[in-house]
């Protein structure tokens, strides 16, 4: 990833990171959050960061990571299962420390006052200084922690403790349990050690055990850090003892953020913030009291987490069980976060004939190996970045912007036009040699069709998805759907009153009124080149009023058809289009039908609905003139809000904002903005293991979902339509498009959320 060099500047500490994180919390409140139309955000930059993951080599036992260190020159030293390896600055290159016959399992690795390094191994101590390493003479190994305090330093390991003299090592006397797995040495001369007995403070020539549950949350202790002041953070089963003046102060566990009783590491920042690994991610604890988890492949090489250390910059260096991850942090402006997506998406996601859409790529998460890739969903997203561009344009008047709005909206006319059919548009188009399509031709069996009819009695089975164009140029995909429907005219709107020419306008109106003379002479459905309606593409009353199997579409269809007519009556001024929505109001019940959008019975409703519906609201209000008749879509929409208390979903925040004039959810827009990090791979991420949330079928009945909504960073890359609260989520295979970050940017540029 490369970023401009202004961007590498830190000069904000990681708690301008954390003020934008609260914003994300769940609230309270059943209604969404109302802003002043007078009220800014500044654009004032905040902490962005971006993770780098190392691999170590091809051998897996060189990349099982045990301790990790960044000396004064921020050189990266590492101990693993195959040996001692460092990293020079600027460098992706790890060079083995110890080779021969004393290369073996490392445990540990120090640096002491006088900058000498400290190396323990499977069969002793060596020290590396000036290019060389020496063995330790004294010691008998395995040294599995190293201990340091100024001048103070200690090697441990199951055969005992020593403590260097001078030049020599001098073994201690403390009576304490073998099972040594972290170490630390205070100012005062004393040394902690977390075994699988309990915590030991070693003083003198005594050893002080802290074994039961007033003292520790269990004798497992595994990791050691101080805190802030007088504290000791350990680490154990069950979770995170705080200690304070030699005494229990309190616990953390999965009530307060651990995603695992299984703690494996506590490390503490420069800034004072509190880092627990654990097998399941990392987890920072701020001073503000508020905390944030990262895990998945998006921000670990590995959810178990080994240890954390941090160079000169503060930024941290995660020993996972699999490699090496580097969490940098930037200082950055929204403006600039514009910039690099805007940069990305023009270098990748954009296809011929101007396609906005995802990257396929050959090796998981191997972005160097990305290829174009078609989806069933082109057309609609590609209307939003439609409405993107024309938000652009609103705010900066910036001709670029019009003139790829235009090649978009291109693109969407040539779905119409490539299928030869009349009222038919395409899905999406791919250019004839294309060698892999992800939803390629295919046939059923008589039995297959038997099995599909008995799970879904409306299923359309459709063997040829694709179909080569007139010109030969193009395959062409079909059994388009009512959400591409509904895709494409939201951007027609949003490119019709805030970028579009009058020329362009002429463009849009002739295109919308083919569309809509074609379904309404099919009675109100999108018709494929077999004379039936396509699988979803029905709004007919017939089905919608009179088939039982229709029962679940038919709020949000009404609602669908009511909205294209208007905008088609509002644009062309042709009576038709107002004389066939009143006639669907008054003799077929749409608008009733489409008044029961927030009250569907709970296993017809879906997440998807609630970004389709926040399409079309901005149509209604915008050009519904009859009071009565507005006043129930205001209703609807208000009350559609309300339900959505986490203003999870941005488009929806600024659709209902421009619809109503009522600005909602504004911090949590901005917050999603500044949170959402620069890695676009749709990462795997699965929530299921954490043991701080809980499974739920809520928001939606059918789905298994997480009990809170995870903050941008641990999310899988967004598209709007997308539950954000799904157990499950990501496809490494996949880069997104980053209109889902830069469509609701310019939007709240134009709405003046963001000053």
């Amino acid at each position: 990833m490369n970023l401009r060099p202004e961007f590498v500047a830190l000069s904000l500490v990681l708690g301008l990171f954390t003020a934008s994180l609260f914003l994300s919390c769940k609230r309270e409140s059943s209604e969404a959050t109302v802003l002043s139309v007078a009220e800014k955000v500044p654009d004032e930059a905040f902490v962005q960061e971006v993770h780098e993951a190392f691999s170590i080599g091809e051998n897996p036992e060189d990349n099982e990571v045990r301790d990790i260190f960044v000396d004064t020159d921020d050189q990266v030293w590492i101990a693993t299962a195959g040996g001692i390896f460092v990293k020079a600055k600027g460098s992706a290159e790890w060079k083995p420390v110890l080779e021969g016959e004393s290369r073996g399992p490392a445990y540990a690795v120090e640096q002491d006052s006088d900058g000498r390094l400290w190396l323990g191994t499977w069969d002793g101590l060596y020290s590396f200084t000036s290019g060389k390493t020496a063995k330790a003479e004294g010691l008998e190994g395995p040294i599995s922690q190293l201990a340091v305090a100024g001048s103070v330093l200690y090697a441990l390991g199951p055969m005992g403790i020593w403590q260097r003299k001078g030049e020599a090592w001098e073994k201690q006397s403390y009576a304490i349990a073998r099972s040594v797995r972290d170490a630390l040495a205070d100012e005062k001369g004393n040394l902690w050690v977390a075994t699988d007995a309990g915590l030991y403070l070693c003083s003198e020539d005594s050893a002080t055990l802290f074994q039961n549950t007033e003292e520790l949350i269990s004798c497992y202790a595994k990791a050691l850090a101080f805190g802030s002041e007088d504290e000791l953070w350990v680490g154990a089963m069950g979770g995170v003892s705080v200690r304070e003046s030699n005494k229990l102060s309190h616990n953390l566990t999965s009530k307060e953020g651990l995603p695992s009783i299984h703690v494996r590491s506590v490390s503490r920042s420069p800034e004072g913030v509190m880092w627990v690994g654990t097998e399941e991610g990392v987890v920072r604890y701020f001073p503000d009291g508020s905390h944030s988890l990262l895990f998945s492949r998006r921000w670990l090489t590995d959810d178990q987490v080994n240890q954390v250390a941090f160079d000169q910059a503060g930024d941290a260096w995660v020993a996972t069980q699999n490699g090496v991850s580097h969490i940098r942090k930037y200082s950055m402006t929204l403006a600039e976060k514009q910039r690099h997506f805007y940069s990305e998406l023009m270098a990748k996601h954009m296809r011929d004939p101007w396609i906005c859409g995802v990257l396929r790529l050959e090796v998981p998460g191997d972005t160097s190996t990305w290829e174009h890739s078609d989806d069933d969903n082109d057309g609609e997203y590609t209307g939003g970045y439609l409405a993107m561009e024309s938000f652009r344009y609103a705010v900066t008047q910036d001709p670029d912007a019009l003139d790829k709005a235009r090649k978009a909206f291109g693109f969407l006319r040539l779905l119409y036009e490539v299928t030869g059919t009349d009222g038919l548009f395409a899905r999406t188009i791919v250019p004839t040699d294309w060698t892999y399509l992800h939803d390629p031709n295919r046939t059923y069996t008589e039995r297959e069709l038997a099995e599909r009819l008995v799970e879904d009695p409306r299923y359309k089975p459709v063997e040829e998805r694709w179909r080569v164009s007139a010109d030969k140029k193009w395959l062409w995909k079909g059994d388009t759907s009512s959400d591409e429907m509904t895709g494409h005219f939201m951007s027609y709107f949003y490119f019709y009153e805030f970028a579009a020419t009058e020329e362009d306008k002429e463009a849009i109106r002739a295109h919308v009124s083919k569309l809509m003379d074609a379904v309404i002479r099919n009675n109100y459905n999108l018709i494929d080149t077999d004379g039936k309606h396509t699988r979803w593409a029905v709004w007919s009353p017939d089905q919608l009023n009179g088939d039982p199997d229709w029962a679940s579409e038919k709020a949000i269809n009404s609602f669908e058809m009511l909205a294209y007519l208007k905008f088609a009556a509002a644009i062309t001024g042709d009576e038709k289009y107002e004389k066939e929505y009143r006639r669907l109001i008054e003799e077929e019940g749409y608008l009733e039908n489409a008044a029961q959008l927030n009250h569907k019975n709970p296993a017809w409703k879906i997440y998807f609905d609630l970004t389709m519906e926040g399409y079309l609201f901005p149509i209604l209000l915008k050009y519904e003139q009859d009071a009565e008749i507005r006043k129930v879509y205001r209703h609807l929409a208000d009350e559609w809000i309300g339900i959505q208390t986490e203003g999870e979903n941005l488009i929806n925040n600024l659709s209902y904002s421009l619809a109503t004039g009522k600005k909602v959810n504004v911090p949590q827009t901005v917050s999603f903005l500044r949170e959402t990090p620069l890695d676009l791979v749709d990462w795997r991420i699965d929530h299921s293991k954490r043991e701080d949330v809980q499974l739920v079928h809520a928001p939606i009945l059918e789905e298994m979902q997480i009990s809170e909504l995870p903050p941008p960073a641990i999310r899988a890359t967004v598209r709007w339509d997308k539950n954000p609260w799904a157990a499950i989520q990501g496809n490494p295979t996949q880069v997104r498009e980053p209109v889902f970050w830069l469509w609701p940017y310019w939007m709240a540029r134009y709405l003046e959320m963001i000053e």
